[in-house]
């Protein structure tokens, strides 16, 4: 199997969606490439090809070709910024001057045709505008004649063109097509107001566009420049953070962003990681905790050993997730597409159509009516909003995500979000915090700090993993080792030893029976109690009698219950899968409200259960910790990650809850349903406004009315409906996302 390789280049030259079904189609079809999506929202393609069959530069040649560009260097593309300004401001001046030009032309052209020589002082000004300020339209649209294709900047050239030409025909020819009205109809105004409009619309929809992209330039922007170095010496410099390499010394000083991802080797502080995770509470560092790139140092100074450079740290990998989602399609986006190939063709057709009709039914002044008519066609008709409709949802519904720890790998699993009927969850991690944990302590020694310090000796040999959670919770008390002697572990029972001239047993009922020590009622009763919350009860013996019984668990997270109740509220049945045993399973399900639980599963019985659930006609969707879960979560219909700092499996799940709080899934669904609803929102005003916009252009309701659309009104309308659809799109970057923390 060839290997492939899947890149984001900027496109250049686009003016609507049909430029971007061109350049789609185009690269396509060339050898060695497997797909090609064009973001017309974002101006941008991912291409996925085989570097043993083509490569950029040779796509970029056959795109040139055909009037657009793709910028493939990285030099290039560290620029893209600076070029957009500075095209933002030629596209800007071209607006200004052009109105200026514009202005006395309305004056002339509707209010005062009186004035003397007014044809010619409207011919005057309105060149400029069309072949200076417009050439643009011009320009491209010849560059599409050559090759075949057609787009809206054809539609321009030749709406203008048309009106501008036959103006200057009766301004030098008065006579030959002079009216009742003794003025020859000229339409100077219309041609050079449709451009003004159209430069207007294209000015306000760049900075819409640009506004639709904002999660991707706070992302970046959290991208530190420059990072503190510990050289070997002990000594510190400053350098670029691209000079950074695994296994560096870095230091972070309270205020600073980190630079990459790490382990903190020194030091300890309070670190906001809410521009990764979404949660506003500081986290406090130690020395052996992970930090990560983008996140904010508040109070104190670390060093950290730098693990994931470059590409590799998880800011790094958001950011590349967000830009491969903002850039997908759904499934609808398919017709849009097809529609947007075609409808250049269709309009002009559809004003040729026009033109010829009002030349047959006749009238007085047929030939002026029937200019009219197809010019207002060719303005009104607009593919932009039709191909900006989805993909600007999309990347603020993604961006909007990604802000609050939510990463949507694609608009497909977007899509499929707010049509999720089940959502089956795995215990560990998910409902669970994932990590024992001691939660109780219940004392019958006299002298507790002395049995801390031997129980904190004797866990320190062992490595099992309660005895860990046990070790860790001493250490943070500031507990001491203390010397112990005969250390023995026993598997599945517990461990042995003696210290201070006693023998000590930490471990199971069945451990410390054989020991000689037994349980009397009342440490019977305290054990069964702890069992019943999903608690593991561990006992300590001293010589022949119990000292202490401690509680440890896998704690459920603080926001699970309150998350589950809110997904229940959504009309979600939730279903919760787990490997251990019945009795925890159960008391989990107890304590957060979960009705349907399997225990005892492995990860080929949560596949089944899910298929079985889908042959129901649900939709389904898996949260997991995206590794063991994996064959459940690639059977679901939505599979849905939860992170834990680095390990959060991006690769595998079609979305990932960054900061493992389950109440982010309930907001996703939400955000998923508001972006869902504002792409239909902006598809129906599409289609409706070219539905009824054009026939009303063509003159349909002439015959009635007597009302015929004039083409200045056409261009307005048409530059109001791109600019509308993107600013439906960003009313989703205001909508509220309730998560509790």
């Amino acid at each position: 199997m060839a290997i492939t390789v899947r890149k984001n280049f900027p496109v250049t030259g686009l003016s609507c969606a049909s430029c971007a079904a061109n350049v789609e189609k185009t690269l396509s079809v060339q050898p060695g490439v497997k797909s090609a999506a064009v973001n017309y929202a974002s101006s941008t393609v991912w291409l996925e090809y085989n570097p043993d069959a083509t490569n950029p530069t040779g796509l970029r040649n056959v795109v040139q070709s055909s009037g657009y560009d793709i910028i493939t260097e990285e030099a290039e593309s560290g620029q893209q910024k600076e070029i957009a300004l500075r095209e933002s401001q030629i596209l800007k001046q071209k607006t200004i001057g052009a109105t200026i030009f514009t202005i006395p032309i309305v004056v002339l052209g509707m209010f005062m045709m009186d004035f003397p020589n007014a044809n010619w002082i409207m011919l005057f000004l309105a060149t400029p505008v069309v072949f200076w300020f417009g050439r643009n339209f011009f320009v491209n649209a010849f560059k599409q004649l050559k090759h075949g294709s057609t787009n809206m900047d054809t539609l321009v050239a030749l709406s203008t063109g048309i009106a501008y030409t036959f103006s200057l025909f009766n301004t030098i020819f008065p006579h030959i097509l002079m009216t009742g009205s003794g003025h020859p109809p000229v339409y100077f105004e219309a041609s050079a107001v449709i451009i003004v409009f159209i430069l207007l619309g294209k000015l306000l929809e760049e900075r819409a566009k640009s506004n639709t992209s904002s999660a991707i330039k706070k992302l970046m922007g959290m991208q530190p420049d420059s990072v503190t170095f510990v050289n070997e010496d002990g000594s510190e410099s400053v350098m670029a953070v691209s000079l950074v390499q695994i296994g560096n010394l870095l230091r972070v000083k309270p205020g600073e962003r980190i630079p990459v991802d790490g382990e903190i080797t020194e030091g300890e502080s309070f670190i906001d990681e809410s521009s990764i995770t979404g949660e506003p509470i500081p986290l406090g560092k130690i020395k052996g905790d992970k930090v990560f790139s983008g996140t904010i140092n508040q109070k104190g100074s670390f060093v950290f050993k730098a693990q994931k450079v470059g590409s590799e740290t998880l800011l790094s990998r958001i950011i590349l997730m967000v830009q491969e989602a903002q850039g997908s399609k759904p499934p609808v986006q398919k017709l849009v597409d097809k529609i947007a190939a075609v409808f250049v063709p269709v309009v002009i057709g559809l004003s040729l159509l026009t033109f010829m009709i009002w030349m047959v039914a006749g009238g007085s002044e047929v030939l002026p009516k029937a200019l009219l008519a197809m010019v207002s066609v060719l303005i009104i008709a607009c593919p932009c909003a039709l191909g900006l409709a989805t993909p600007t949802a999309i990347m603020v519904g993604i961006g909007k995500g990604a802000e609050h720890g939510i990463l949507i790998k694609d608009a497909d699993g977007l899509e499929l979000s707010h049509r999720i009927s089940d959502i089956v969850l795995d215990k560990t991690g998910t409902i669970t915090r994932g990590k024992p944990s001691v939660t109780d302590w219940i004392w019958r020694s006299e002298d507790i700090p002395l049995l801390k310090q031997v129980i904190l000796s004797m866990e320190s040999k062992s490595e099992h993993p309660l005895a860990e959670a046990i070790s860790t919770e001493l250490h943070t008390e500031g507990v001491e080792n203390i010397p112990v002697e005969g250390f023995q572990s026993i598997t599945g029972r517990g461990i042995v030893a003696s210290a201070d001239g006693s023998a000590y047993v930490i471990g199971n009922e069945l451990l410390l029976s054989e020991s000689g020590i037994f349980l009397n009622a009342q440490d019977k009763r305290a054990a069964y109690k702890l069992e019943e919350q999903a608690k593991t009860a561990i006992f300590v013996g001293k010589n022949d009698r119990i000292e202490a019984i401690i509680a440890i668990a896998d704690e459920i997270k603080q926001t699970s219950v309150s998350a589950i109740e809110r997904l229940i509220g959504l009309g979600i049945e939730i279903h919760m899968l787990t490997g251990d045993n019945d009795h925890t399973a159960g008391s989990i399900a107890r304590q957060t409200g979960i009705s349907r639980y399997k225990a005892g599963f492995l990860p080929e019985d949560k596949a089944l259960y899910i298929k079985q659930l889908q042959q129901q006609g649900r939709v389904v969707a898996m949260v997991g910790d995206g590794i063991n879960d994996s064959l459940a979560m690639a059977q679901a219909d939505v599979s849905i990650a939860m992170g834990n700092g680095s390990d959060i499996a991006m690769d595998v799940a079609k979305m990932t809850i960054v900061s493992s709080n389950l109440e982010l899934i309930s907001s996703a669904i939400e955000l998923s349903k508001q972006t869902i609803r504002t792409i239909k929102q902006n598809l129906f005003w599409a289609f409706i406004y070219n539905l009824i916009g054009i026939p009303i252009a063509a003159g349909i309701l002439f015959p009635f009315t007597g009302f015929m659309l004039n083409p200045m009104i056409a261009g307005g309308a048409m530059a109001l409906s791109s600019v509308s659809v993107v600013s439906n799109s960003l009313r989703l970057k205001f909508m509220k996302m309730t998560i509790n923390h």
